[in-house]
């Protein structure tokens, strides 16, 4: 129930539409009473069973003095106007209580559809936002295909089992307080048995259903596993292949997935045990009232004659499929209970790069970039040591060093893809963590080794995130990174669907395409990360040129492996072990012979 109340906050703001499906389930029930109601007057009728009340009876909301008002008001009419039409006119009664009676629940079920698909939606879009704002350290501790199963496998869930769920929610429990409501006042003394008899069926229900959340938890966990292993699979197909390791990862995955499917086994079988479990305790309860309800009106103790016994059952039988639903329902909702907890798990993740309420706006860059007293660290893991940095505006810096040195880290903490652990970056003297973080972002374009692209047209991919922007400017962009001629010589141009990721380009060709994405952004500040490391020759040549016409007049934080690409830097800085060892120009450095120089030397003999 917990996890019911999670998701219901999300259908505040339909709160409208569930109130009109309360409303209309109301009357749907009220109408169906009716409609039982007149089975009484039509048995009378039938059975020539008439109470021979003459007199009108006191009025009263007693169920007696309701029932005598019945009798009466049916003999005039039979008296006047005969038995035969008197059926007729009951029957129409009856049909015409039928037709209000589904036609206020289907109204119900009209509006509902809007909270429940509004409240997936919702649940679904509030997922992708908290996973595109969580920082990529978050990513670093789970399975990109866990998080993908979340945001996919555990919603579909909570659609199929809980919201699925809700129309029976909201209705039967008003279905069934009226109905008792109705069987007390037509005999409160049977009515108490039954409702000593029910919560036995509820404890029975209950306890399989805590077992069904259980079952349930281990396997969307098992189903973000499976995910995880088809993302690295696709990923790593080329390796997969190349290393004979196909009949390993089928291996892999078939064991993975033949544990989910004894999961699955035993819980549909939970499940499915609810419906033929909540009907069997349904009619021995039934059954029980028969015998009893026959035993009264057998001992002549009570008021209750046959046709208000019928009646009674017959009002009874209609509380035996809203408690089978609503044990349904429950069950649904404790199957669902687990996936709400794991995108819960996601949506209170505190990992989050936080925006001061007073944040401060930056529209443009003037001075300086200052890296004061930087520490960062990662896990238990320090990776920056108090590192001291100033870029000056329109100047190029460039990071070497050793994996693992810390050069990424430092070009990852300007955009505050990380926050610093100790120390402060400042931006023409205002400290990152005081300006917002889109207009922090806005100032910088960032050109990686990974180039990451997306499905989409060649024009798309360089206007990324980018609103009205013309052909012309996207031409231009494209001619400044040297990636005009080889658009062009696509088949639809600029309009060529590259791929997923950008397939259908060569490593060159992607990097040329990232830099035009850059360049069209216009930004003062570029972060340059190993954007040429993974490149052949002529590629690098192609790709540098368009860095350099890139960097004209902006200031430039390059990291690199390849020293021959930074040669040209006003300042280089080298990184050891999460401190600056060296810094200088390239030829200060040389001429130090330290650190920069052995680097330097093993790459000419390599």
């Amino acid at each position: 129930m917990r996890n019911l109340i999670k998701v219901i906050r999300y259908a505040y703001p339909y709160w409208g539409y569930a109130l009109l499906n309360v409303l209309f389930n109301i009357l749907g029930v009220i109408f169906s009473v009716f409609s039982l109601a007149g089975v009484i007057p039509l048995l009378n009728i039938l059975f020539q069973r008439e109470a021979g009340v003459t007199s009108p009876p006191p009025l009263s909301l007693s169920f007696d003095a309701i029932k005598d008002n019945l009798y009466y008001q049916v003999g005039n009419f039979v008296a006047t106007y005969g038995e035969l039409r008197a059926l007729a006119y009951i029957c129409a009664g009856l049909i015409i209580a039928f037709f209000f009676k589904n036609l206020f629940r289907y109204l119900a079920m009209y509006y509902i559809a809007v909270v429940r698909n509004g409240v997936v939606r919702d649940m679904r879009d509030s997922l992708y936002h908290k996973a595109m704002i969580l920082p990529l350290g978050y990513y670093s501790e789970q399975k990109k295909g866990d998080i993908i199963s979340r945001m996919t496998a555990d919603v579909q869930e909570v659609e199929w089992s809980v919201m699925s769920s809700l129309e029976m929610l909201f209705r039967d429990p008003i279905t069934i307080v009226v109905y008792l409501v109705t069987l007390f006042i037509m005999n409160a003394e049977l009515t108490l048995m039954v409702l000593i008899l029910l919560p036995v069926s509820g404890l029975l229900i209950g306890r399989i259903g805590r077992s069904l959340k259980r079952t349930s938890t281990k396997g969307q966990q098992k189903m973000g596993e499976l995910l995880s292993v088809i993302e690295e699979s696709l990923s790593g197909l080329r390796i997969i292949k190349a290393f004979n390791a196909i009949g390993w990862a089928s291996e892999n995955f078939k064991s993975i997935n033949h544990r989910y499917a004894q999961l699955m086994i035993q819980l549909y079988r939970k499940r499915d045990l609810a419906s033929p479990l909540s009907e069997f305790l349904g009619i021995a309860v039934s059954a029980f009232v028969i015998w009893y309800g026959g035993k009264i009106i057998l001992s002549g103790d009570s008021g209750m004659d046959a046709a208000i016994f019928i009646a009674y059952i017959a009002f009874f039988s209609q509380i035996i499929n809203p408690i089978k639903s609503l044990s349904s329902a429950l069950y649904n909702v404790q199957k669902g209970g687990a996936s709400v907890d794991r995108i819960n798990q996601v949506l209170n993740a505190s990992e989050v790069i936080t925006q001061k309420p007073d944040a401060l706006p930056i529209h443009s860059f003037n001075e300086k970039i200052e890296y004061r007293n930087v520490s960062f660290r990662y896990q238990q893991e320090e990776v920056l040591h108090s590192v001291n940095l100033v870029v000056p505006k329109g100047k190029t810096i460039a990071l070497v060093g050793a994996s693992g040195s810390g050069k990424s880290t430092m070009a990852d903490l300007l955009p505050r893809f990380y926050d610093v652990t100790g120390g402060e970056i400042l931006i023409d003297g205002i400290p990152i963590r005081d300006l917002v973080i889109s207009d922090v972002r806005a100032l910088m374009g960032i050109v990686s080794q990974e180039t990451i692209l997306f499905n989409g047209t060649v024009a798309e991919n360089i206007a990324f995130g980018l609103s009205n922007v013309t052909p012309q400017a996207v031409t231009d962009a494209a001619k400044v990174a040297n990636a005009h001629e080889f658009i062009m010589q696509m088949p639809e141009g600029y309009q060529t669907n590259i791929g997923d990721r950008g397939i259908k380009m060569s490593g060159g060709q992607r990097q040329r395409l990232s830099i035009a994405r850059a360049v069209l952004r216009n930004p003062p500040i570029l972060i340059l990360d190993e954007a040429t490391s993974a490149l052949d020759t002529e590629s690098e040549r192609l790709v540098q040129e368009a860095l350099i016409n890139l960097m004209q007049n902006r200031t430039s934080l390059v990291i690199a492996h390849r020293l021959s690409t930074i040669q040209f830097a006003d300042e280089i800085i080298v990184m050891q072990h999460g401190n600056i060892a060296e810094r200088g120009n390239h030829n200060e450095l040389m001429a130090k012979g330290g650190v920069y120089k052995r680097l330097h030397d093993l790459q000419m003999l390599g």
